[in-house]
């Protein structure tokens, strides 16, 4: 994720970073720029003043209106996705801090809490994979009967959750925890559970295609039939209309794509390693400086 400043106008004004949507789009703004030039030759070449069509530019006006609409919605939606992204990893990074701190403050040995601090920041780190291309076990902090079961499971969030789940169960077994502790703890580690649920869920679910689909043709059918409505005021100038008309839609329809899944690796997309080394920071923070019993 790009960090910024957004007060400073004319620095963002003027800067063509590798995101934007220039740098994606200019084949497509060449053709664009083919197509138009074509069909408002043909217009002043073949049609000249019998243009029938030369008057429908308030027509292309309403038709333009009812395209941004749809366009604010298809944005809302995708910001809506990438804002509820960004809220289960700030839950992610409350409950892991919460579930540190009750648990160095219960009657757990050692060795216990050491292995409850690596697994919280190994179920960061394993979410985080696992929302992009997979877990790679070399990235966590395992034993190697850990590790060995873990390379058996196909969820690797869930197998960690399940591991400090029957950890959970021997200190109860061996009076290290009460009743109550423990139903305190477990409320955390269903916690984990749930964001990982709620974050498969907004990358599984993209908009759905007719809906992408529809939005793409329109756009395209909109811009390369411009000239149709412009040439008599414009004349060759619609088809620097039309390109421009085509950046501005096409990019506003490429960005809803990219932050519509917030988990990769774009500039766009949100900080997950820094919220994950933040998690790991808190942890060994909370684990340093409160003393055990």
């Amino acid at each position: 994720m790009i960090q910024y400043n957004p007060k400073l106008w004319l620095k963002h004004i003027f800067n063509v970073a590798k995101s934007d949507t220039l740098h994606r789009l200019w084949p497509q703004m060449i053709a664009m720029a083919l197509i138009s030039l074509l069909i408002t030759y043909l217009e002043l070449t073949y049609l000249g003043e019998y243009n029938f069509l030369k008057d429908t530019g308030v027509i292309y006006s309403l038709i333009g209106f009812v395209l941004s609409l749809l366009l604010v919605f298809r944005t809302n939606t995708a910001y809506d996705r990438w804002w509820e992204g960004r809220r289960k990893w700030g839950e992610l990074l409350n409950n892991s801090r919460s579930l540190a701190i009750k648990l160095k403050s219960s009657q757990l040995s050692k060795d216990d809490i050491f292995f409850f601090e690596r697994m919280i920041h190994n179920f960061s780190i394993s979410l985080k994979e696992h929302l992009r291309q997979g877990v790679q076990l070399d990235a966590l902090e395992l034993t190697s009967i850990e590790r060995e079961i873990l390379a058996a499971k196909k969820h690797i969030p869930n197998a960690i959750v399940q591991l400090m789940y029957a950890r959970l169960a021997e200190a109860k077994l061996a009076n290290q925890l009460s009743e109550m502790d423990r139903l305190i703890i477990d409320t955390n580690l269903n916690e984990l559970l749930n964001i990982s649920g709620a974050c498969e869920r907004i990358r599984n679910t993209p908009i759905p295609y007719s809906y992408s689909l529809f939005l793409k043709k329109f756009i395209f059918v909109y811009v390369s039939t411009v000239p149709i409505a412009f040439v008599g005021t414009l004349g060759y100038g619609t088809v620097l209309m039309a390109v421009f008309v085509f950046y501005v839609l096409v990019s506003i329809e490429i960005l809803a794509e990219e932050i519509e899944d917030p988990f990769g690796t774009d500039d766009n997309d949100l900080p997950l390693d820094e919220i994950c080394e933040k998690i790991r920071e808190n942890i060994s923070e909370i684990n340093t400086v409160l003393p055990n019993r």
